[in-house]
């Protein structure tokens, strides 16, 4: 079990780190469109559209690297309070109880969102028509990292269960 939460969290580090230089990407974008209005008087047609979609796809790929690195919203306050044994219990309840639904549901929709998009080749209605289901299928990938890090995380806990009963 512990090989397997070691893998994911291997997984889910190397590509937080593949997608965060991203960022840098889209800033050159956005300086770019900048000095074309500044120097040129005008926009560029593709580069809002861009920026606005590559913000997307790294703000939701990042997600499973801040699950592994614990950076999202926690009850760290009663968390704190509690044994290790009770940390595991809460986080057992908590992604059993909570996440599965939710994980479930993004997992179903947004391979939908996906399909349906790329089935009608759909693409943005500004002057450059980028097509968007590249953009939707990143939602569809990111549920998929988000689950493996969850199982990563509810291995942990049944393995520190495990061990307190023993």
């Amino acid at each position: 079990m512990n090989a397997i939460a070691r893998a994911i969290d291997a997984l889910n580090e190397w590509f937080g780190r593949l997608i965060a230089p991203l960022l840098a990407v889209i800033t050159l974008i956005v300086i770019y469109d900048i000095a074309m209005r500044f120097f040129f008087g005008r926009p560029s047609d593709w580069a809002f559209d861009v920026t606005k979609m590559l913000f997307g796809a790294h703000f939701m790929l990042m997600a499973a690297y801040g699950l592994r690195h614990h950076v999202h919203v926690e009850v760290d306050v009663v968390k704190r309070l509690l044994s290790l044994r009770g940390r595991a219990i809460i986080d057992l309840l908590g992604y059993v109880i909570f996440f599965t639904p939710f994980i479930w549901m993004l997992l179903t929709y947004s391979w939908y969102f996906f399909e349906r998009s790329f089935s009608r080749g759909e693409t943005t209605y500004g002057m450059v028509s980028i097509p968007v289901y590249p953009v939707k299928g990143v939602i569809f990938v990111t549920a998929v990292l988000l689950l493996l890090q969850a199982i990563a995380i509810v291995l942990r806990a049944i393995q520190v269960l495990r061990e307190e009963a023993a």
